[in-house]
This record gives C-alpha cells, structure tokens and sequence, in this order.
C-alpha cells in the first residue's frame, strides 16, 4: 500500500529538484555575490530580491524630482534603477554616484533600498534610447533613460515644471520637465514633439501591477519640439459637425478641428454635446465652465473615434456672442436610430413605460475622471425603460435628489422623451443599442396614461372574485350546518327548559335554607376572629412587656453571676460586688413584675384613664418610702393609642423607681400636657441628681434610662433627662399624635416591638 501511494509523488519531487537547480540555485548562488550594475538589479526575481542582496552601483543620476523626498534614478552602462533614498540630502540629475545598499522588490520592478550614496563628479546624461510606445506601456523599460515621440494633448503648469500629456500610437501619457522662461503651455497644445526622460512605472502594489508610465525630463533640452502646434485654433475655418469623422486628405493625428454649435447637453468637466444644421457632437472637455442649453459655443480639440462613433477630445471652447437658440428636437424613429443616424442630435422618441430603475450615488463626493480631474457625480440617477415597437431603450436624468417627476410616472404610460441620442455600435457597425441623456426632467411628456386594465390589475381583480366565491362557499355550508344543529338545539332546549324550572323551584328552597345557616355561621367566626384578635394583641402586649423588663433584668443577672463564678477563685471581693450587683437586679426584677401585674389588672378597666393610672401607679411605688408626689394634667386630654398609654405608663414608673432607689427625694412632681400635636410627660425630683455623663447603664446592671430612650424613640418622640448632683432630676418625654382620620379615629402608632416579636 505504501509503494502505490508513493509513486505519484515520484514525479512532482524530480521537478521541484530540476526547478530549484535550474532556477533558483544560479539567483541564490549570485545573490551570495554583491550585485555591481543596475541590469543585475532587474533581473533579480520578487523572492530573491526580499532577501536583501548586497549591491554596489555606480552610475549617473536621470531623475531626481524635489518633491521625492530624495529618491532618485541612476543608470550604468547596463541600464537604470531605481533607488529609494528616503533622506533629506538628494543628488541632481548628471551627478556621478556611488551608491551601496540592498535589494528590495519594490511595487512593481526591483529596487535598491537602505542605500548610501557619495557624489564623485558631474557629468552628462546617458543617451536616451529610442523606444516605441508597446514597449514603453508594457513597462518592460522602467528606470531607463528613453527618447518616444508624441503630439502634445494637454498642457499645464505643474508647481516649477510642465506637465503635458501626450498621444502616441492609440496610447497616453504623461511627461514632465522644466519650462524655459517666458514659454505658455497652452502654446505646446497640437505641438509634435520628442522627449528623452526616464520612464517611471505607476502601479497598484499590493498586486504589483503596472497601471501607466510617467515620463521625467531633468533638463528643457530634453523636450523637443518637431512640429509646433497652430498659433490660434480659434480662427481656423469651422468644420461642420457630420463630417469629423469623414475622410480629409490633410487629416492627421495631430491636426485640430474647429467647431461651432448649440448646446444642447453638459456635463461639468466630463463631456458637452453641441449640434448645427448638419448633426451633433459629443465633446470631451475638462473645463468646469458651464453653459445652458441654447447657448452657442465654439470649441477646438482633436477628432477621435470612440466606440465606432465620431468624438472631439481634450476640447477647449468659449461662449460666442450670438443670440440664445430656442432649442426644437428632431422627430427620430427607431428605424433611423438603428441605420446610425442622429448620433449625439437632440431629438425626441416616443415608447411605452415598462420599467423604472432609481440609483442613488453618495452625496457631496467629487470623483476623478480618467485625465484625474474632479468632476462631480449626481446624487440620484433615474432611468426610464421604454419599449417602441419591438426595440427597447432607456432614457436617464441625473439630478441632485430624486426626481419626484419621472418617479410618479405611471409604468405602462405612453411618454414622448426629448433627449440627446446616444448610439452603441458593434465591431461591424451595427447599432446594438442606444439611449437618452434628458436636459431637464420635463422633457419627458405624458401622451396616455395606462388604462385601468392592466395585468396587474386583471391578477388582483381574479384573486378577489376567488376570495369573495370562496367566502360564499364557505357561509353557505357553515349555515346550512348551522340550521340543522339549529332545530336539534331548540327540541333539546324546550326539554332543558322545563327541567330547568323545576330544579330553579327545589334550588330557590335550599338556598333560602343555606342563607339561614350561613348568617348564624358568619356570627360565630367573627365572635371567634374578635376574640382571638384580642388575646393575640394581649399576648403581644405581654411579651414585650416581659421583652422590655424581665428578659432584660434576667440577663443582667445571669451576666453577673459568670463574673462572679469567673472571679470567686482569683478575687473574692470582686466577686461579692458582683453577686450584690445580681442581687440587686433580682429585686428590680420583682418589682417589674409587681408592675406588669399591676398594668394588666389596670387593663381590665374599658375606661382607661392614663393620667389617673400614673397617679395610682406611683403612688403604689412611693408607697412607705415618705416620698410626697405632685400630679398636675394641663391641657385638653385627647384619645390616645394603647401603645402611646402602655408606653407612656411604663416611661413614668421607670422614672420614679428610680427616684425611690437612686434619688433619695423627698419630693416627686408629675405632670402630663395634652397639645393638639403632642403629649408631653415630665417628672421631676428634688433627690441627690448625677451627672449624665458619669452615670452608671447596662454594663453595671442598671437599663432604666435605656429603657425609657427605647420606648421613647420606638413611638418616635423626644426624651431629655437633665440632672445636676444635689439639685435633683428632671425626665421630659414628648411624644407626637398622629392626625385624625376623616372619621376622627387616630392611626395606631407603629410598635418596633411587636415585629421583632
């Protein structure tokens, strides 16, 4: 299996060892070597020459243009190259250099790159080769000084040189060299001449493509003119328009033709058409001067055949005087424009609409023509097809937006079209097609609308009568399926009916009977659900109270009683503080719940009195201690929630409970203030005081305080305690009241302790 693969591989490995021995074995062998002339330079191949061989020339500049950046050209006795300088300092033409560098494949024809040349002397240019215009196009002589012959097209001042483009065997080209003093180039225009200069190859890199070639003529000896170009076209004698394309015995390629006519068609800096009494003509002319249609012009420019058809290029012209000419096109039929007549005429053609064709082309762009000059493109081209008899043709405006006009015309519409006839003959003369440029948008005419019957009409017409029979189809069998379910459903209704009757008769018994029973079921659970609501809120109450004393006093308890077992061992003494501290917290602890008691039994009273409550209660904590208390209420008492009352009572025996333990006062002062906005508590003592700052809290087992700044901002009020030693103890507490409803009922306070509950 392996000796069957391997045999067709035989082949193709002798032909890649024949080809690097043959071809690439001499280049890669040489290319060890330095490379001393510019026809080695040539020869190298695009891969070799990426390889950087090293080259040692010496030879004569030929061209060296200031604005190459100091790139130039240099020839030997083999031949020329080019040679990218990339420096400021740049060689004259007729400098003898020595230049060193290597090899590059450049865009299109190898180079010498990273070079460094030195000036040994001046001398003369080598002698121009005479080469014809094929082999110069071809680009097979790139770099080389050559001498070609041509008539002058065009002329034109190009920064401190001439730049003219010249017509050579079918062929054009351009070539550049200085301009002695006092010279006009537009004198140089029909001249036939002879340059000597070096071809320069202009190419598209990235596919190394020849494009055009470029002449450089380092000195004006170098651009000689054989034959000068007549001195004023203008006032040679007119030629008519038909017969520039007929024969002339003193005809030549560089002979000129002068012309004069009527515009009828132009194009800014692309073309112009002109027409007399014998025909029209197409003139290709730079110039961005525009004229209007009827405007009469004379022009000069050289006779040429484009497309088999007569054409005047590289035109100038210049309005004349004469009167304006209403412009009237010609009657023309197909027949006529098939025979080759009315080339360029302005005429007007009659023909059915059948198509339409709209392309817009971006805005605001300037596009180079084939010479390089910008000339500027329509935004919207619109094309009308139109068919006359069996030809079919097109018509085309091309104006800065869409033409609102040629687009509403209606396809099938019978139009006359007024436009310049522009013929496309074959290799053997016959007319393939041919087309109209339109002046304006309305020279195209309405002559007959297309008829309602169209055949898009007739298909949407036969699509709708099939949709409506089909509808009808379809109702008919749906209502005769309706009509017999109909009769069945009625017979079964009357049956339905009665039996109907008789269940609404037993059905309206059992519900008045159920209506009974639900009333007596719907007393008892709300009984039940007011009920349990009320033991719920209880049961709320309760665990904060218990939250807010109890728990809290226990965990006092059970903290003191860890440091005091912590420290019995290592510091008794500081262990009996600890248990007195306990001791004392179980006390507190006993009179919460003598409290709480209390509150509920208080509770069971409907007619909850809070201002009598606090005067009970504390008169219950004073007790036996001698302490005499003052009660006093100002204001109007209003409703209050439950949870302002609880919190309210309790806030009041807090701060007398420590008036009896802490304060040693002989006196206690309540008062309670009723306000539209608020209710304010305020219980003063004339005991011993503190100091605020000083004063003991949880840590030491003592959450009095913290308890009353809790229960104060969980109702969002203010409590101020000032105290000042032996001066006694003041607790204000202002609580806001929320507004009345409607119904004058007061919105309950939200309780921050029934959600943790």
């Amino acid at each position: 299996m392996k000796r069957h693969c391997s045999k067709p591989f035989a082949p193709l490995t002798a032909a890649i060892v024949l080809f690097v021995s043959i071809v690439l074995l001499p280049h890669l062998a040489r290319a060890a070597d330095t490379l001393t002339n510019a026809a080695d330079v040539l020869a190298l191949p695009a891969e070799v020459a990426r390889a950087g061989v090293p080259i040692h020339v010496k030879g004569v500049v030929t061209a060296a243009e200031t604005n190459w950046d100091g790139r130039f050209f240099v020839q030997d006795a083999s031949g020329g190259v080019f040679v990218d300088n990339r420096k400021h300092e740049q060689p004259l033409p007729g400098d003898i250099v020595e230049v060193t560098g290597v090899s590059h494949p450049g865009g299109y024809a190898p180079v010498i790159t990273k070079p460094h040349w030195t000036k040994i002397d001046t001398g003369s240019l080598p002698e121009a080769k005479p080469v014809t215009i094929d082999r110069l196009m071809s680009g097979v002589e790139d770099s080389q000084r050559i001498q070609i012959s041509g008539i002058v097209r065009t002329a034109q001042f190009s920064g401190s040189r001439i730049g003219v483009e010249l017509a050579s065997g079918g062929y054009r080209f351009r070539a550049y060299f200085p301009f002695p003093e006092g010279m006009d180039p537009a004198s140089l225009v029909g001249a036939s001449v002879v340059v000597k200069g070096t071809a320069a190859a202009a190419f598209n890199a990235p596919l190394r493509h020849i494009l055009t070639v470029t002449l450089f003529a380092p000195q004006p000896s170098d651009f000689v003119i054989v034959q000068p170009g007549p001195a004023n076209l203008f006032s040679q004698p007119l030629t008519p328009l038909n017969s520039i394309a007929q024969y002339r015995n003193d005809n030549s390629p560089g002979n000129q033709v002068h012309v004069k006519g009527v515009v009828t068609y132009q194009h800014p800096g692309e073309t112009l058409f002109i027409q007399d009494e014998t025909g029209g003509l197409q003139i290709k002319c730079k110039s961005m001067e525009t004229v209007v249609p009827g405007q009469v012009i004379e022009a000069v420019g050289f006779p040429a055949v484009k497309n088999y058809l007569p054409v005047l290029e590289d035109a100038l012209f210049h309005k004349t005087d004469d009167r304006r000419v209403d412009l009237a096109p010609k009657s023309a039929t197909v027949d006529e424009l098939q025979k080759g007549l009315h080339h360029a005429d302005f005429v007007k053609l009659q023909g059915k609409v059948i198509d339409r064709l709209v392309c817009g082309i971006e805005p605001g762009v300037n596009n180079p023509n084939s010479n390089g000059t910008n000339i500027y493109n329509s935004n919207v081209e619109t094309t009308l097809v139109l068919q006359s008899s069996n030809v079919v043709f097109v018509v085309e405006k091309e104006t800065t937006e869409e033409n609102a006009f040629l687009s509403a015309i209606p396809i099938g519409s019978m139009v006359e079209a007024c436009g310049i006839c522009l013929l496309d003959s074959s290799d053997d003369g016959h007319i393939k097609s041919f087309h109209l440029l339109l002046p304006t948008s309305h020279d195209v005419a309405i002559i007959e609308r297309p008829g309602w019957l169209t055949p898009e009409h007739l298909l949407i017409s036969l699509l709708s009568v099939f949709a409506v029979l089909l509808v009808a189809l379809g109702w008919s069998f749906w209502v005769a399926q309706k009509n017999s379910t109909l009769k069945s459903l009625v017979q079964e209704k009357e049956t339905a009916q009665h039996e109907l009757q008789q269940a609404h008769d037993f059905l309206e018994e059992r519900v008045k009977e159920r209506t009974a029973q639900l009333k007596v079921e719907m007393t008892a659970r709300k009984e039940s659900e007011l009920q349990f609501r009320a033991v719920l809120t209880e049961r709320t109450r309760l665990a904060q109270e218990l939250h807010d004393t109890l728990e809290q006093t226990m965990t006092g308890i059970a903290l003191q009683q860890d440091l005091a077992a912590n420290l019995f061992s290592k510091n008794p003494e500081n262990a009996t503080h600890h248990l007195k501290l306990a001791r004392s917290l179980m006390r507190q602890s006993q009179a919460d719940l003598h409290r709480s008691v209390w509150g509920l039994r208080s509770r069971a009273d409907e007619k909850f009195n809070l201002a009598n409550a606090l005067i009970t209660s504390v008169r219950q904590i004073t007790g036996d201690t001698g302490v005499q208390v003052e009660a006093r209420t100002t204001g109007e008492p209003g409703p209050l929630s439950e949870i302002i009352e609880e919190n309210l009572l309790r806030i009041g025996q807090e701060a007398v409970t420590n008036t009896v333990k802490h304060a040693h006062a002989s006196l206690v002062r309540l008062t309670l203030e009723f306000t539209p906005q608020q209710v304010i508590l305020q219980i003063h003592d004339n005991g011993n005081g503190f100091n605020p700052d000083n004063c003991t809290g949880p840590k030491d087992g003592h959450f009095g305080l913290l308890g009353i700044r809790e229960r104060t901002e969980h109702m969002g009020g203010q409590v101020q305690i000032t105290s000042t030693p032996q001066a006694g103890t003041t607790v204000r507490v202002e609580i806001p009241l929320p507004a009345p409803d409607n119904n004058g009922a007061v919105p309950a306070v939200h309780n921050d302790h029934e959600e943790r509950l």
